[in-house]
């Protein structure tokens, strides 16, 4: 038995998020699904993490263990034929036993992308959240450089998270702006957000509540105030999905290939 690890993007507009579900079309059911059509093998891929219905992935990691004696140069082709086009494996390798794309991870990225302006692309609409008028950016960014550091984000979580602590590292916080469209009279706004992990709707409640900042709903220096709240009521509404793209994770040392 070889432990693989692979990359893997999607476009999440289609399914009813990553983890498996009855019933339901899912990534990890399409995956484990063209895995056994390829190998004969029924297989429990592990990710790195649960990405929403409707939330994307520009650099999913997930592994799982197989018997299969398929090169391994062979496998992005092989599954990606076995695939839908909205999924593509874009790298695979054999890591070593104790490799793990969930608990050897050590920073995740995550991108949100709202588009601001008088209309929406047509050809990214799935990917962009549209705000119809103006946005202080300069006062959004300056909220977004208070979640950087160590904080307990209860007030930025789900009610329904359950896990042993809402403690998280946030390492990088930024807003970037692509140039503005002249057609579409608006511009996209991409808000990173890099983290030793994230709870659950963590992302969406800080861009919601982000959002509130730049109509001039809240101050930029109340997010603190949220933060040592721990008070979900206190934070903005959760984003929409389709605007979330889990971007990149990163092992550095932990990621060792074998092949």
């Amino acid at each position: 038995m070889v432990n693989i690890c692979m990359t893997v993007a999607y476009d999440g507009s289609a399914y009813c998020g990553f983890q498996t579900q009855p019933n339901n079309d899912t990534i990890q059911g399409r995956l484990e699904s063209a895995i056994k059509h390829l190998t004969g093998e029924v297989v429990k891929i592990t990710a790195s993490g649960r990405t929403d219905a409707g939330v994307h992935a520009r650099g999913q990691v997930f592994n799982f263990y197989t018997a299969s004696t398929i090169p391994i140069h062979r496998w992005c082709m092989a599954l990606n034929t076995r695939l839908p086009d909205n999924i593509r494996v874009l790298d695979a390798c054999i890591v070593s036993d104790d490799f793990h794309s969930r608990r050897t991870a050590k920073r995740k990225t995550y991108r949100y992308t709202l588009r601001y302006g008088k209309y929406y692309d047509p050809m990214k609409k799935h990917m962009e959240f549209h705000y119809y008028g103006a946005l202080d950016l300069e006062a959004m960014r300056s909220a977004l450089a208070h979640f950087v550091g160590v904080h307990d984000f209860t007030s930025f979580c789900s009610a329904r998270t359950n896990t042993a602590t809402y403690v998280r590292t946030i390492f990088e916080a930024r807003l970037e702006l692509e140039a503005f469209d002249e057609c579409l009279q608006s511009q996209a706004i991409h808000i990173y957000l890099t983290g030793s992990g994230f709870l659950y709707n963590m992302v969406r409640i800080i861009v919601g509540t982000l959002l509130q900042v730049g109509e001039g709903k809240r101050s930029p220096d109340s997010m603190k105030e949220i933060l040592v709240s721990r008070n979900r009521k206190l934070a903005g509404p959760t984003a929409m999905a389709h605007g979330l793209m889990l971007w990149e994770v990163y092992y550095g040392d932990n990621y060792k290939k074998l092949d």
